[in-house]
């Protein structure tokens, strides 16, 4: 993987109207830390943070901040995203020791449709799309991969099933589920009630109206996404 490196700049100023002028030139603000290290308030390229994202690893990816010629490991410990039109708006940095482990939590990828679904007409239930693990910075896997091929109706996977490389340790539960198959219950139960709830002929449908679902002149907030 080719090596990625993020320009960063110290800043001074702080607070709405600061990051209004920053954002209008191009950038966003952020923060630079590490354990034991001061905190440093700094500015970076949304298109930079934004194709880091965008990469296989996403916020997982190891990366270098230059900062006053100097660079720094990193990875993407927290950022903010405008709700409606998807903009950037703030990127915390967390500097990482290459040789000290850190907690993350990395994507589950399904692989293969499960026999259940194929043969027995049943439904694949994603339950856990998260899993929490410790590793070394360099180890971070993009995906971590389930196979799920052998499972038949009413069959599960849980994390203690996962067989993942010595490099990895598990911290999520292991009796976690991550995925199961299902009968397609609910999808025979709706067939007799949509019948029950049918109109005799010549009534007169129902109408109804839907209205907003959220109060008008309420406010949007960014989203806020945390890595551990």
């Amino acid at each position: 993987m080719p090596e990625i490196v993020v320009s960063a700049r110290a800043r001074d100023e702080r607070g709405k109207n600061a990051n209004r002028r920053l954002r209008a030139q191009g950038l966003i603000p952020g923060v630079l830390y590490g354990t034991k290290k001061e905190a440093i308030a700094v500015s970076v390229s949304p298109k930079q943070i934004g194709a880091i994202l965008r990469s296989a690893s996403g916020e997982n990816t190891l990366f270098d901040v230059e900062l006053e010629g100097n660079r720094r490991k990193v990875i993407l410990k927290e950022f903010q995203v405008e709700p409606i039109k998807g903009r950037l708006l703030h990127a915390d940095l967390y500097e990482v020791a290459l040789d000290k482990p850190i907690e993350v939590s990395v994507h589950v990828e399904i692989q293969g449709v499960p026999v259940g679904v194929k043969t027995q007409g049943g439904i694949l239930d994603f339950v856990t799309r998260e899993l929490d693990i410790e590793c070394l910075p360099a180890d971070i896997p993009d995906k971590i991969p389930v196979d799920v091929t052998a499972l038949e109706i009413g069959k599960h996977l849980r994390v203690s099933d996962l067989k993942l490389s010595d490099k990895l340790t598990l911290l999520t539960d292991p009796d976690v589920v991550i995925v199961h198959v299902v009968a397609p219950r609910l999808e025979e139960e709706a067939a007799p009630a949509a019948e029950a709830a049918a109109p005799a002929e010549g009534a007169e449908p129902e109408v109804i109206k839907k209205g907003k679902t959220t109060a008008e002149g309420e406010e949007d907030k960014p989203e806020k996404k945390e890595k551990k």
